[in-house]
């Protein structure tokens, strides 16, 4: 048995892990002419999608939804809810099975 590893090596994997694929996003044939910044911030995500978009005035925040109702959504919460509901801009949610 593999003994699990510390919460300051997961933290780290996942922060190496972003910092390689954000710039993919910036890259898509549908950012091209927008203004894409890659920002790794710690924290609850809502919270922090929220202070980071007043702090930079973002005019619009993208955020996807897993879809979740009923109790799903009572036990593991919505950050697109929250999103929407603390955001001083507007916020585009998009569900699952929307792509193009």
């Amino acid at each position: 048995m593999t003994e699990p590893l510390p919460m300051a090596d997961i933290s780290d994997q996942l922060e190496d892990s972003a910092e390689r694929e954000l710039p993919k996003f910036a890259e898509c044939e549908e950012c091209a002419g927008l203004a894409v910044e890659e920002v790794i911030v710690h924290g609850e995500a809502a919270s922090e999608i929220v202070r980071v978009a007043k702090e930079r005035d973002v005019v619009l925040i993208v955020v996807s939804s897993h879809g979740r109702t009923g109790l799903g959504r009572i036990l593991f919460g919505s950050t697109a809810e929250a999103v929407v509901r603390h955001a001083t801009c507007p916020v585009l949610v998009v569900k699952p099975g929307s792509e193009r």
